[in-house]
């Protein structure tokens, strides 16, 4: 007799796999809200048996928006033998994606990874970003658990170049952000009259963010003041209003911190309405251009066709940019703010002549999204007793690639 959320193999009868996922969930960040959603999606579309449980920071919030999983374990403030007892019953446990392998997070991370391979439980790194990693305890976790990792995937090149210069010794594949598979949901023209956004005529994207570990060099004053130069010139330049999307919850005092240096502050509105990354990403498609600083704002507008210029304060987002054959700037900074008015207006009247070759490199970097998926499933079919339940297709190099999340 099963559980009530027990799933069945199709064909066998008998229950599928426990996989667990572990990543920075709970409803703190948008990006990575939306990471989960694909993780999530993936598993299921190749596993539609298999018992999924996801370790959150938040489980109430985990529960309430990612209704397909089966079981929530808290893994932050709570006796660490109820994270041992959950890790016990897995077959598989997903480390990721997004950026979780930096200074003093990485070995929080690593030590749950380090406790269910010490249980004979598989593991696998989906799409993680790595760096800055420069604490000893941390690059000493790094330099243990991953070796013995199952298969360990990044999203980008500067990550990789991270793990190799701490000295992980194996291979690492390269891939993309897993976001890149986010399946957009609607965003109806009443939300955008509820948040008091004009429904005709142009409008901006922006993003902002707080400095800290990952952003440590930005100076708060100057930048806010930067982009309220971009937005006053936006304003002037298209004859639009410009909306600050917050990622996170503390984007939202930056935001009213740029908004405050503006000159036209009445043609700027902030997003204050709580809303799923789905809708998040479909409220791009209402926008005409979109300059920030958080990765996976840029990913939604790339998603999105949107011209986009990025505002680099980390290696992630070099990186990004750099595969989009985006304009990035090496920093933030207000001395920058005429180079980058006129990256601004460059953008803009050149965008329709490199539509077509932006909509070609976002739809590679999707394919390298879907290959992360493709080898977590090559990981599920080796592990006993799960072989064979995925549909695919073959590959030339003899892995077997299933649907993803979106197509």
């Amino acid at each position: 007799m099963t559980t009530p959320h027990e799933h069945l193999h199709p064909i066998s009868g008998i229950p599928g796999p426990r996989i667990g996922v572990l990543g920075s969930y709970g409803g703190f960040n948008i990006g990575d809200e939306s990471i989960l959603a694909c993780v999530l999606g993936c598993l299921r579309t190749h596993r539609p048996d298999a018992r999924l449980v996801v370790f959150s920071r938040d489980a109430e919030h985990t529960r309430l928006h990612h209704r397909g999983v089966d079981e929530v374990v808290n893994w932050e403030g709570v006796a660490q033998s109820q994270v041992l007892d959950a890790l016990s019953g897995l077959d598989l446990l997903v480390m990721g994606g997004g950026g979780i392998l930096y200074d003093g997070e990485a070995r929080r991370y690593l030590r749950v990874v380090r406790a269910a391979q010490s249980r004979g439980v598989r593991t696998f790194a989906y799409a993680v970003g790595a760096g800055p990693l420069r604490e000893a305890e941390d690059r000493e976790a790094v330099r243990d658990v991953l070796p013995k990792m199952d298969d360990v995937v990044v999203r980008d090149e500067e990550s990789r170049l991270v793990l190799e210069e701490v000295g992980v010794e194996r291979e690492v594949t390269v891939t993309a952000d897993p976001a890149l598979l986010l399946t957009p949901e609607p965003f109806t023209d009443r939300m955008m009259r509820n948040e008091g956004i004009p429904t005709t005529g142009r409008l901006v994207g922006m993003s902002v963010r707080e400095p800290g570990r990952a952003a440590e060099k930005l100076d708060e004053g100057d930048y806010h003041a930067l982009l309220a130069d971009v937005a006053d010139f936006l304003v002037r330049r298209l004859d639009a209003h410009v909306v600050f999307l917050p990622m996170e919850r503390h984007d939202v005092r930056h935001a009213h911190a740029v908004l405050s240096h503006m000159t036209a502050p009445e043609h700027g509105r902030i997003l204050n309405g709580t809303y799923s990354p789905g809708q998040v990403l479909g409220f791009m498609r209402h926008l005409d251009l979109a300059v920030g600083m958080r990765l996976h704002f840029l990913i939604f507008a790339a998603l999105s066709g949107l011209p986009f210029l990025p505002l680099p304060y980390s290696g992630k987002v070099f990186d990004f940019a750099r595969r989009m054959g985006a304009p990035a700037l090496v920093g933030v900074a207000r001395e920058q703010a005429g180079l980058l008015l006129a990256e601004v207006d460059r953008l803009w009247d050149e965008y329709p002549q490199r539509h077509h070759e932006l909509r070609s490199r976002v739809g590679e970097l999707c394919g390298l999204a879907r290959e992360t998926c493709a080898r977590c499933g090559v990981l599920l079919d080796t592990i006993e007793g799960m072989g064979g339940a995925a549909e695919g297709i073959d590959r030339p190099d003899g892995l077997r690639t299933v649907e993803s999340a979106r197509a």
